[in-house]
């Protein structure tokens, strides 16, 4: 399938599923496509054919852009290797969940979520091992006798209740032993980085550091459209940063992802000295935004309309 059909694909599965959904970032390079968000869920997506080439670098930024947008990071694909992404299915390329776009639809609109994940040797499940132990003991049955029927071993056994995984032909003998469901099932949505949290850079590497000054945080950004997030007086602003040719034509897209997100837009213009609106985004030039004496005088700033 074309990059371009599975991500119109991805849109209307989102879309169906009650998702608000970003305009496409194109430009390159990039860590996602798409950022989408329903009620208190936000999702950043990347969309590609082949899971494979997400590198890690990018998957490190993709993993960055979600933990600071409080979001969770999805890679939609078509292909791992040679083969299909199976229906149901959670792979992982760099501790980021990878699924097809039926996994999707299935986890999203029909409110199924998958049951399986990929693992070097094939597909495997998690087996609610504290309600498995509950079942043996119930029986009578010994670590041993459970191996037996199973033709593990005991230490396997004790493995499975402490929560590793198994195999779907083991699942089902298990399940059929006790006659009782007992696959977990997986949360898309409960997702734990693998990347260890960037440090803070100093105030001489970040770009608009002289903001500290009015109390904000700045976090910066890569392969995304916004160069930093701001945290300012309880407001989160995605910030583009630069000069008006590299700047501007991404203001549009800014304000677009904040609408989504529910957060404000701004794009600091190194060579430009007014303040102008957007659509949602505030353009302002560099040595302007410096004279601002606070927080709150930058929330008016970006939520006024018109220009100076």
């Amino acid at each position: 399938m074309s990059q371009e059909r599975l991500l119109q694909m991805v849109v209307s599965v989102l879309l169906m599923a009650g998702f608000r959904v970003s305009e496409r970032f194109s430009m390159r390079p990039r860590s996602f496509d798409l950022i989408a968000n329903a009620k208190d869920t936000t999702l950043v997506i990347k969309v590609v054919s082949h899971i494979d080439s997400v590198s890690e670098e990018t998957a490190r930024d993709l993993d960055h852009i979600a933990r600071y947008l409080k979001a969770s990071p999805f890679i939609i694909g078509d292909r791992a290797r040679d083969t299909e992404l199976a229906r149901g299915a959670v792979y992982l390329r760099y501790g980021i969940y990878a699924i097809s776009v039926s996994t999707l639809y299935d986890a999203f609109v029909e409110g199924v979520p998958p049951l399986v994940y990929a693992s070097p040797g094939g597909l495997y499940v998690n087996i609610n091992g504290e309600v498995m132990r509950e079942l043996r003991e119930k029986r009578n049955l010994s670590l041993g006798d459970l191996g037996n029927l199973l033709g593990v071993s005991r230490r396997t056994i004790s493995k499975y209740e402490v929560g590793m995984g198994t195999t779907l032909e083991i699942a089902q003998k298990i399940e059929e032993i006790f006659d009782s469901a007992l696959v977990r099932s997986i949360d898309l949505l409960k997702y734990r980085s693998v990347f260890e949290e960037e440090p803070e850079q100093g105030n001489e590497e970040v770009p608009m550091g002289f903001l500290e000054r009015i109390g904000a945080t700045l976090h910066a950004m890569h392969r995304a459209p916004f160069q930093a997030l701001i945290e300012v007086s309880d407001h989160s602003i995605l910030t583009g940063y630069g000069t008006s040719q590299k700047v501007v034509k991404r203001a549009a897209l800014i304000g677009n992802i904040s609408q989504v997100t529910g957060m404000h837009a701004m794009c600091v213009l190194t060579d430009y000295a007014k303040q102008k609106k957007i659509g949602r985004t505030l353009v302002i030039g560099e040595q302007r935004l410096q004279s601002v004496e606070d927080g709150d005088e930058l929330i008016r700033m970006i939520n006024k309309t018109g220009s100076d």
